[in-house]
């Protein structure tokens, strides 16, 4: 029997009667190990975010090359109102369009978007109809994605970032990466943290890739902590704290009074309901109306070039103006107004938003790329590539320490760490495990199925330790 395979075999005989106490170096063996096993597992995931993240950052720029034709005009003179650039959006939208919204051009140069909801979009996606404010004329029509817009390309893009082109689904696979990147940040500044104070040298990729973790460890939290933000489990979590401590982002009213019908489901449209009563309500707006209300906004103080005004989904709301400009200093302020008297009846300022919910639309519009132009877009560019760098050195190393490893290392398993443990010690990883679980839901799934994979690993060599061949 090799050495290796008789060392590993005998580890697992003696794993029953381990004694309780655990030395220092075999706290960070546990640490080393564990770092292993999640970089191992999570690793692919990774790779995939930073990747995608990559190209996402860069789509920006792409973007307004790709579709130049719809975004941008050539024309002189004065922009017309805004009902003639509406009417002439619906002369072009397809049969069944329900007018949304509008987006006036944001600068000279620039294109009018008129949004309409459209059976067969995508979730969250409305129809842009490109208009010229200057002479009318229209210039496409693209799907357009969410808040922020995204034409086609980025949304792709974005979809793959976020769910893998795989739907809700698919959204375990970013909040898994994001769940477990501030744990391997941390494990491996505290590996290097003990290297240094045991003089211990890394050489090559080991050298290489512990001083990429310290140069982009800030980056490495910044991205988990806004990645989970955005997350399916651990993001609702947070959203709940956020509103049980009052941080959550304020939202607008746009009850107009006794008369006004209940608040339709925000997620309505994007699921296609309520379109009945907007297609009953449709004929008694009047797309003058944008342009009286926007001059209401005006007066009261929405003074960005990127702006929405907004229809109510069903009659009896109010309208909103709402500032879209996510660059620094960041334009987000909101009003509701009045369509009858064109009061402004509320109002949200981003002055006024708490200090949780500004970092967080800050951390966003950062992770997003927007928030700083260009100096953000390649920021996030030499981050995500460090990180996908330090993921291949990671399965590099491995893989070269393949035909060498030893079967089994009994101070680096999770398990008998846990057996060695000082009961009080014990208690205390077991409810930051539990909370940690709660908290992060994938996590807490995923550290089950590593603690499940050591336990059967255990199983094994025990089974071979103690049957006869292997005792011959």
């Amino acid at each position: 029997m090799p050495e290796s395979q008789g060392s590993a075999l005998a580890d697992a005989a003696q794993f029953h009667a381990a004694p309780r106490g655990v030395s220092q170096s075999g706290f960070i063996s546990l640490l080393m190990r564990l770092h292993f096993y999640i970089g191992l597992f999570t690793g692919p995931f990774l790779l995939i975010a930073a990747l995608s993240g990559i190209f996402y950052a860069l789509t920006p720029q792409l973007e307004s090359r790709i579709y130049a034709a719809q975004l941008y005009h050539h024309s002189q003179g004065e922009e017309l109102p805004l009902a003639q650039q509406i009417a002439a959006a619906q002369a072009v939208a397809p049969a069944g369009a329900l007018l949304s919204a509008v987006r006036p051009a944001p600068a000279a140069g620039e294109n009018t978007r008129v949004l309409f909801h459209l059976a067969g979009l995508g979730e969250f996606e409305r129809l842009a109809v490109f208009i010229d404010p200057i002479t009318a004329q229209p210039h496409g029509q693209l799907a357009a994605y969410g808040t922020s817009g995204i034409l086609p390309l980025r949304t792709w893009l974005d979809r793959l970032h976020r769910s893998l082109q795989l739907g809700e689904p698919g959204r375990i696979y970013s909040e898994l990466a994001a769940s477990w990147l501030w744990l391997l940040a941390l494990g491996g500044l505290v590996q290097w943290c003990a290297g240094k104070k045991h003089a211990r040298k890394k050489t090559g990729l080991r050298r290489w890739h512990a001083r990429a973790g310290g140069l982009l460890l800030i980056g490495l939290l910044f991205f988990s902590a806004t990645g989970l933000t955005w997350s399916k489990w651990a993001g609702g979590n947070i959203g709940t704290w956020r509103h049980q401590f009052g941080w959550a982002t304020p939202a607008l009213s746009t009850a107009l009074g006794e008369q006004t019908a209940p608040p339709a489901d925000e997620h309505a449209l994007h699921h296609g309901h309520d379109m009945q009563t907007m297609a009953a309500v449709e004929g008694d707006r009047d797309a003058a109306l944008y342009d009286r209300i926007l001059r209401s906004a005006r007066q009261a103080g929405i003074d960005a070039g990127k702006i929405e005004i907004k229809q109510p989904v069903k009659a009896g709301l109010a309208w909103t103006v709402s500032e879209i400009d996510h660059r620094w200093p960041v334009q987000v302020d909101a009003v509701a107004v009045d369509p009858r008297s064109l009061a402004i009846i509320d109002r949200v300022s981003f002055a006024q938003y708490p200090m949780a919910a500004k970092l967080t639309r800050w951390g966003i519009d950062l992770h997003m790329g927007v928030l700083f132009g260009l100096a953000n877009t390649l920021a996030l560019v030499v981050f995500a590539t460090g990180l996908a760098a330090m993921v291949i050195m990671g399965y590099v190393m491995w893989w070269r320490r393949w035909p060498t490893r030893r079967l089994a290392q009994p101070l680096g398993s999770p398990l008998l760490f846990l057996r060695q443990t000082p009961k009080g010690l014990l208690l205390v990883i077991v409810a930051l495990a539990v909370l940690f679980g709660f908290c992060l839901p994938v996590m807490g799934a995923s550290l089950l199925a590593f603690l499940l994979c050591d336990v059967l690993r255990w199983q094994w060599l025990r089974q071979r330790a103690f049957s006869p061949e292997e005792s011959k």
